[in-house]
Parts: C-alpha cells; sequence; structure tokens
C-alpha cells in the first residue's frame, strides 16, 4: 500500500502565524508537526509516500524530509496550486497510486495509543472497499461525521451538520482500494468548491464496501490547525513524554523500530542533533543491547 500525506492549503485557521510559513513545519512541541502524521503512515508498514503541498513549501518539506532514503522511505512530492478538497489530492496523485491501495492522511492530524500500531498494520492490508475512522467528541459540526445502527454498521456520513446528526467525527486518516481514483472522478464540486472526501466515502458507502473502526478511549486523536488546538497537542505531547521517557512522532525511532534504517544510520541521525532528541535517539540503541 502506498501513503498519501496531504500538506496543502494556506492555513488561515492559523493567521497570522502561516502567512511565512507551512502550518505542516510548525511545531508541535519538540518536532514539526509533519512528523506525526508521516509517523503514523511508517506505523502503517507504508514506505512510498507522496506529500501534496503548496507550490511556496516545497522547497521547505524538500530542506526537512528530502527523497525519504534517510529513513528508509521513498518520499516524492505533489505540488497543489489550489485548495480544491480533501478528494482533490488523489486525483492529483493518480500517477503515484497507479491503480494500486492507498492511505490519505491529513497533515495536521496526530494520532496516538498503544494499539495504533496493530490497527494501522490491519488496515493496510485492504484490498477491497475504504476504511475509514471514527472519534467520539464533543462538536460534531465541525467534523465530517458518521452515523451507525444499532449493529454498529454505517449508516450514514454528513459533512459538518448544522443540527445534531452524530457524535462521531471522521479523523483525517483513510485507507482505500484501487477503485478510489475513479471514484473521485465521478464526484461534483460542492458548494464551496472543493471535492469533498465526505462525497467519495459516501460512493463507498452506496456499494456497500465501506468499513469503519471506532477508536476507543484508549486512543488519541487530535487536529491541530487552529491556535488553540496547537496548544493542546503541544501540552499533550510534553506530558506524554515527560511522564512516560518515549517520544510520540519521532520518525527516526519508527524507521528503527519498523526496521527501515540499521543502527548505523540512527547513530548518524542521531549526530545531527545535539539536543535532547539526539539523547534519545542514542537511548534506542542502550535499550536494544539490553
Amino acid at each position: 500500500m502506498k501513503g498519501i500525506l496531504l500538506a496543502g492549503g494556506s492555513g488561515s485557521r492559523l493567521y497570522p502565524t502561516t502567512l511565512a510559513t507551512s502550518k505542516q513545519l510548525l511545531p508541535i512541541f519538540d518536532k514539526p508537526m509533519i512528523y506525526y502524521p508521516l509517523s503514523t503512515l511508517m506505523l502503517a508498514g507504508i514506505r512510498e509516500i507522496l506529500l501534496i503541498t503548496a507550490p511556496q513549501d516545497e522547497a521547505r518539506f524538500k530542506a526537512l524530509l528530502g527523497d525519504g532514503s534517510s529513513l528508509g522511505l521513498e518520499i516524492c512530492y505533489q505540488v497543489q496550486k489550489s485548495p480544491l478538497g480533501i478528494a482533490h489530492a488523489i486525483l492529483l496523485a493518480e500517477p503515484f497510486i497507479a491503480q494500486e491501495p492507498v492511505a490519505l492522511i491529513l497533515g495536521d492530524n496526530l494520532f496516538y495509543g498503544s494499539l495504533l500500531p496493530s490497527v494501522l498494520k490491519t488496515a493496510s492490508q485492504l484490498t477491497k472497499g475504504a476504511l475509514i475512522f471514527a472519534y467520539q467528541v464533543h462538536h460534531p459540526d465541525r467534523y465530517g461525521v458518521v452515523r451507525f445502527t444499532e449493529n454498529g454498521e454505517v449508516l450514514g456520513i454528513e459533512e459538518k451538520p448544522s443540527t445534531f446528526y452524530s457524535s462521531f467525527a471522521i479523523p483525517g486518516l483513510y485507507f482505500y482500494d484501487e477503485q478510489a481514483v475513479e471514484l473521485v472522478k465521478q464526484l461534483s464540486f460542492s458548494e464551496r468548491g472543493e471535492l469533498e472526501i465526505t462525497d467519495l466515502h459516501k460512493k463507498y458507502l452506496e456499494t456497500g464496501t465501506l468499513s469503519c473502526r471506532r477508536l476507543d478511549k484508549g486512543f488519541v486523536w487530535l487536529d491541530t490547525g487552529t491556535p488553540s488546538s496547537l496548544i493542546d497537542a503541544s501540552s499533550f505531547v510534553k506530558t506524554m513524554q515527560e511522564r512516560q521517557g518515549i517520544m510520540i512522532g519521532a520518525v527516526e525511532e519508527v524507521a528503527y523500530q519498523m526496521g527501515y534504517i540499521d543502527e548505523d544510520t540512527l547513530v548518524e541521525k542521531a549526530k545531527s542533533y545535539p539536543n535532547a532528541y539526539g539523547e534519545y535517539l542514542r537511548s534506542l540503541l542502550k535499550m536494544s543491547s539490553i
């Protein structure tokens, strides 16, 4: 399975901060925001990744991530000239997808949970239909939401409903079979001039091939696209890391644990960080030798 990391858009909810830089390059505590969704794709076993970015930010992402080889990945880039919706990213990625299953994650979404790796690995084995997730929130009107039958099957999906529809929001992580591109081509632009990802999910729902996995209290999902949520996410990462002595979203650690890079490569990566981040990477080698 391949992966799409959507890091385009203008980041207008974070103006004026994002007038001079990409939202996904802002720090979430001690790492750039983009590290968190990237590590999620990596935990799913995905190593071929297309990063979609705005024209003015492409060089910055390349300076940070390069071609991905230092992490055992293959990262390529696609410019999205105008923000035409999440589903539009799938059209842009058509040559990259090449009629294979694909996962798409939004560049401002953070996922965490002890069971997350196993859930992601299972999701990446998808060969038919689409898989979305559901997470219970207090303000579902801010998101696409999903409604379930009494048996837990998906009954309906609605984008930012104005009246109560469901308390289960759909996080920005989706898994699709090879039909995704052709189904997006059947969509029409919405009133706000975008190809809506909700409409794509409705297409899968109509054919009976949409499944949904609820993320219970053992998981954390944070959308970091506003000033308040940016602070909340940083506070969460800081608290968890300091209490548990771990790191969240450290892409070098994930690459090492997944077997994408060896010890020598990890050592070289650690040397490039003369701070606590580098010390943590070096500590991984000590732990593995115990």
